[in-house]
């Protein structure tokens, strides 16, 4: 099994064996310039992840706990690919500076390196990306409330 592509064997991927689901942030506080576009097929165009406008020498940080899998250049850009226990595979793009080295434990609010002036974040499952922002949302359930002469027959 390849670092990253799922859970053991005889475990489904981004199965938790019973444990709590990760939780997951963004990597950084800034506005979210171009957001995941899943492309029709896999070579066709789309944004595969999302492209944060940021200020250059912003903190990074990891969306969740994991272990570096990859720290260094690719196509001339500093990349930080981080593994998560769910099988999920994060990876930062775009970065300045890189402070962490491959095999090293992360959690989510360690602090990985700095941005460039754009950073882009790509989270797969199982080799295929996924919209990263579906992982942000508020884990807690919502709950309605009934409010007393509200309904529409309040209205009439």
């Amino acid at each position: 099994m390849a670092v990253g592509d799922g859970g053991s064997a005889g475990t489904p991927p981004g199965a938790t064996g019973g444990r709590r689901a990760p939780r997951y942030r963004p990597p950084v506080t800034g506005q979210v310039i171009d957001p995941f576009r899943a492309p029709v097929h896999d070579y066709a165009a789309g944004n595969r992840g999302l492209e944060y406008s940021v200020r250059p020498g912003t903190a990074v940080r990891p969306i969740g706990a994991g272990v570096v899998a990859f720290a260094g250049q690719v196509a001339g850009r500093l990349v930080l690919s981080v593994v998560h226990p769910d099988g999920l595979r994060s990876s930062l793009t775009g970065l300045g500076t890189i402070s962490v080295g491959v095999g090293r434990a992360v959690s989510a609010g360690t602090v990985v390196g700095t941005t460039g002036s754009r950073l882009h974040l790509g989270v797969r499952r199982n080799g295929r990306y996924i919209d990263p922002a579906s992982l942000f949302s508020d884990p807690r359930p919502t709950r309605s409330v009934l409010i007393p002469g509200a309904g529409p027959s309040a209205r009439r």
